[in-house]
């Protein structure tokens, strides 16, 4: 397993499933080029036993071709069967899998599942039926589904009203590397950068295996993202285009969605989004967000004593964020492109707030700084009028952390605005959750903060980006 970078968790589930006395249905599904297809096959490399993935944009018959014939050479037949319908090519593969012995687990492995569902194609119904008839009254099968289609895989496998309810046994939902993972995954490839360059990596490109894999070692990494981003052949150029209409059906909402969320700076509640956008609120709406948030692309963030209304939903994507802000009107560029962008205002603005998502996304490794992780507690945001606060940590202990997140290229100087600003949003926490919980302040910033007179006062706990690498 040493070849595989992170996903402890997933690993975890892949390996009970070994274990199990009964065959699994394992939906694994995660957005394009988070790494699903590499962690299934390097991890089961062993075991598959049968693989198989869909062509995008097949027509039935080419996508029947294409699972019949990967049945013919594994039993080293060297013609296809005449097979035209679902329900004949399922029977074959149970016929195939019916002459394998022993007892143990044996993979079937269905890739891009989502593009064999062609229309009217009754694949669905004809793969329900070799779970629930066959698949099932085995011991020995590990039958794992995977998709890019988020729509599809949302809709009709993990919410699925017909043969597949409640069917599926273990569900991976696959997101980019944290922090940790990114630098080990570079480490890999011999990139040693500092965490700091791999924070500024980090917030232009993601966590995502494929798009880390492009980087070239002994290029900076203002070099790497010009190559990726700006060159007119760089990966990333127009990846956007191309990820949406992979992942979703009729994708011109969600990208609406998203492009909205690009130009919030601290996020916005759900009627925000519904009045800005323009679509009409009900279940398509509702269908549309969960979409993205369950792909990773928007992240919902509840507010205080979980006030429904005012749950606040951001832009979650590094990349997804970077092309909107950067690459969309800078795309052929060229060399040097990322060294000039980084000069204007919009780098700050963008800077800051990619800053603070990344560090939501790593909850966990700031409450094991702050030696809180064994407290329950409850991350959510909180704001009114006069005042908004990036990080709120409720804890069980009779604290709250008013979490303040500063990206910086230098340690963060707080002076007297900034002194009296953190006074007035602890005043107003105050008057407006009428709690009596201590409140403690923690800077999280790139560089640590500079200690004076007003940090001494103010600040409980001094927090850098290290932290968030642990």
């Amino acid at each position: 397993m040493s070849s595989i970078v992170g996903r402890k968790s997933e690993i975890a589930i892949l390996s009970e499933v070994k274990k199990s006395n009964q065959s699994e249905l394992i939906a694994v599904f995660g957005r394009r080029r988070v790494g699903k297809t590499y962690l299934i096959r390097e991890y089961y490399k062993n075991d598959i036993i049968f693989e198989v993935s869909g062509l995008y944009q097949g027509t039935l018959k080419s996508q029947i071709e294409n699972f019949t014939k990967e049945i013919n050479q594994r039993q080293k037949h060297t013609k296809n069967s005449k097979v035209k319908k679902w329900m004949d090519a399922f029977n074959l593969l149970e016929n195939y899998l019916d002459k394998l012995k022993g007892k143990k687990k044996k993979v079937v492995f269905i890739d891009e599942f989502p593009w064999m569902a062609t229309n009217k194609s009754n694949f669905l119904t004809a793969f329900e039926s070799f779970w629930n008839q066959y698949a099932t009254k085995r011991v020995d099968l590990i039958i794992i589904i995977c998709g890019s289609a988020a729509s599809y895989m949302i809709k009709n496998i993990l919410k699925n009203k017909g043969g597949l309810h409640n069917r599926i046994t273990r569900k991976i939902r696959l997101l980019p590397f944290n922090l940790q993972e990114t630098k080990a995954f570079l480490k890999k490839k011999s990139i040693e950068y500092t965490q700091y360059d791999v924070l500024q990596l980090y917030m232009a490109i993601g966590g995502v295996p494929h798009y880390l894999d492009k980087l070239e070692k002994g290029l900076s990494v203002a070099q790497n993202i010009d190559k990726l981003c700006f060159d007119k052949d760089g990966i990333l150029n127009d990846e956007f285009n191309i990820l949406f209409a992979s992942l979703f059906e009729n994708a011109q909402k969600h990208e609406l969605i998203v492009k909205i969320l690009a130009n919030s700076k601290k996020g916005i509640t759900r009627d925000q989004l519904l009045k800005k956008s323009g679509i009409p609120s009900g279940g398509d709406f509702t269908l549309k967000l969960n979409e993205l948030i369950e792909s990773g692309f928007v992240s919902e963030y509840s507010y205080f004593q979980n006030k429904k209304k005012l749950t606040l939903y951001r832009l979650s994507d590094e990349y997804t964020l970077f092309y909107l802000k950067f690459i969309r009107e800078n795309k052929n560029n060229g060399l040097g492109t990322w060294q000039q962008l980084s000069l204007t205002r919009s780098f700050s603005s963008w800077s800051g707030f990619s800053f603070e998502t990344i560090c939501l996304k790593h909850i966990q490794q700031i409450k094991k700084a702050l030696k809180i992780d064994a407290i329950y507690s409850n991350h959510q945001s909180w704001f009114n009028e006069n005042a908004q606060i990036d990080l709120l940590i409720d804890r069980a202990d009779n604290v709250i952390n008013l979490c303040e997140i500063k990206f910086n290229t230098s340690p963060f100087i707080i002076d007297k605005n900034y002194y009296l600003n953190l006074k007035n949003k602890v005043t107003e926490l105050q008057k407006d959750i009428n709690s009596r919980k201590n409140i403690f302040i923690v800077m999280i910033t790139t560089h640590g903060i500079k200690k004076n007179n007003y940090s001494n006062e103010i600040v409980s706990n001094d927090l850098n980006m290290n932290i968030l690498f642990e």
